[in-house]
């Protein structure tokens, strides 16, 4: 397993492009077989996203978040402080939002600082394999940002992912 990657300014968001480093929260690393560099994610929620979505065929070598338990605040989480995924508690659906604005999943390594973020932030404490899909990968509000005369047609997403799955079997 390649080990974790401190953050450096050239670091930048893999769905984004954004310095990553000028995003507040926790942030995720993915490395992915074949690929030399990691790829980072502003937020948390969107590394765990790139993992689970049905187009994804790369083969994931290691996944990193950073550690709470030992950042220095909301805004400076720290270049270094990295933990695996699987071994981190995450706090899921509290009041603070990721780098990106949308909601986050906020990991610590400690469970009790986790209980503490809870009782200040609200949420609830969960491992990473009891975090559903939907949670991850539908969790941001789906509202117009003003008047609109077009009506959106939004595809029925258990059909959706079954064609995209085919897609990557194919």
């Amino acid at each position: 397993m390649p080990p974790p990657v401190a953050m450096t300014e050239e670091a930048v968001g893999h769905f984004c492009q954004m310095n990553i480093l000028e995003h507040a929260g926790p942030k995720a690393q993915i490395h992915l077989e074949g690929v030399p560099y990691p790829l980072f994610f502003s937020q948390v929620r969107d590394g765990i996203a790139y993992e689970r979505m049905p187009e994804q065929n790369y083969k994931i070598r290691a996944i990193y978040v950073t550690d709470m338990s030992r950042a220095y605040d909301w805004e400076n989480v720290g270049r270094e402080n990295w933990i695996q995924a699987t071994s981190a508690h995450y706090v899921v659906a509290s009041a603070k939002t990721g780098g990106m604005g949308a909601p986050e999943l906020v990991p610590f390594s400690d469970q009790d600082d986790a209980k503490n973020f809870v009782s200040r932030h609200g949420g609830q404490i969960m491992r990473l394999e009891d975090i559903d899909d939907e949670l991850v990968l539908n969790s941001a509000p789906l509202t117009p940002s003003g008047e609109t005369h077009e009506t959106a047609i939004m595809p029925d997403d258990d059909d959706y992912r079954a064609r995209l799955e085919k897609l990557r079997k194919e």
